[in-house]
């Protein structure tokens, strides 16, 4: 697929991926951003809502998660799933705060039918009707689940496939690379979009963070939304330990996402809560056009609501009253 003239590749080869994220920081970002102007409006930053909706006492063994029921030193206080009218009101305060897509996320190893998932298809229904985009991540799903979602207006399905297909197995036991990608086509089968991305820091090399884009660039269509993220350690879980990353691998991931996966809104998710106001903006320039908005990501802090006003104003034309005499 061509956009002006640019192309859309599925047949990325991992030493390719590699040489783009290993490039000269500055002209790596400045082909990202060049890739970014030709494919999208930059002003246009999607401002997206995060809600737990069922909290804790997860089946999976995922090594960087608080909710997992296998991390017995983690304090978490476990909650129940929310009501609907409980979760709508949230979504109500969050589209009035300024956000265009509400994302509920259940610490479920898999869908089961029943009347959870019946609850979930009425939330979805009611964040569409307050004129919202809905995404849910309920962890795996099959075919038929799927099309219920998409009857219920789902605009989008996450489903991170965490890390590169060798590297996997050092996060998570208790599922494999295929049962996630199984997921993805079951969502991509009944006509929803992909929010798919990965996570930084975790003990990986550039070849695995390589080899993960190069999977999501084989979908066609590309997934229409990335989440990059950089672990947050939480004690007691087995990566409780890791360093953070350093800010410059976070853009040198943000803009090889945004040269190997053009169309794709890459969102700076999980992490940024650690990023300095500059090196969001540098993300940004590196092809970001999404953010997570709202003070928690499922278990874990996030930039304030009032921090991120202060960074889309720097980011606004200067006023008059902004200049400097």
């Amino acid at each position: 697929m061509t956009h002006n003239g640019a192309l859309t590749r599925h047949d990325w080869t991992l030493d390719e991926i590699i040489a783009i994220h290993d490039a000269p920081l500055l002209d790596l970002i400045a082909r990202a951003n060049a890739v970014h102007r030709e494919f999208h409006d930059v002003t246009d930053v999607q401002k997206a809502s995060l809600l737990s909706i069922k909290t804790g006492g997860c089946p999976e063994d995922c090594g960087y998660c608080s909710q997992s029921a296998h991390h017995k030193e983690v304090h978490l206080d476990r909650i129940n799933m929310m009501q609907t009218d409980e979760v709508l009101a949230v979504a109500a305060r969050a589209r009035a705060a300024g956000a265009d897509r509400f994302c509920m996320g259940a610490a479920w190893r898999s869908v089961r039918d029943g009347a959870q998932f019946d609850s979930v298809l009425d939330m979805v229904r009611g964040v569409r009707a307050l004129g919202m985009e809905a995404c849910v991540t309920l962890g795996m799903l099959t075919a038929p689940q799927a099309d219920r979602l998409k009857e219920a207006g789902l605009t989008a399905y996450n489903h991170n496939l965490d890390t590169g297909p060798d590297y996997y197995k050092n996060i998570v036991t208790t599922r494999t690379y295929e049962d996630r990608l199984d997921t993805l086509k079951a969502v991509r089968g009944a006509g929803i979009e992909m929010c798919c991305g990965g996570i930084l820091g975790m003990g990986e090399s550039v070849k695995d963070r390589a080899a993960m884009l190069q999977v999501l660039a084989a979908f066609d269509p590309h997934p229409e939304s990335v989440p990059i993220n950089a672990l947050a350690p939480i004690e007691g879980t087995p990566l409780g330990h890791r360093e953070r990353i350093d800010p410059l691998d976070f853009v040198r991931m943000i803009a090889t996402a945004r040269i190997v996966l053009p169309a794709s809104r890459v969102r700076l998710s999980a992490g940024r809560a650690q990023l300095s106001r500059e090196a969001q903006i540098l993300c940004m320039v590196a092809g970001a056009n999404s953010i997570f908005y709202g003070e928690a990501l499922l278990t874990t802090p996030n930039v304030t609501e009032n921090e991120d006003d202060a960074l889309f104003s720097a980011l606004a034309p200067r006023t008059d009253a902004a200049r400097i005499d």
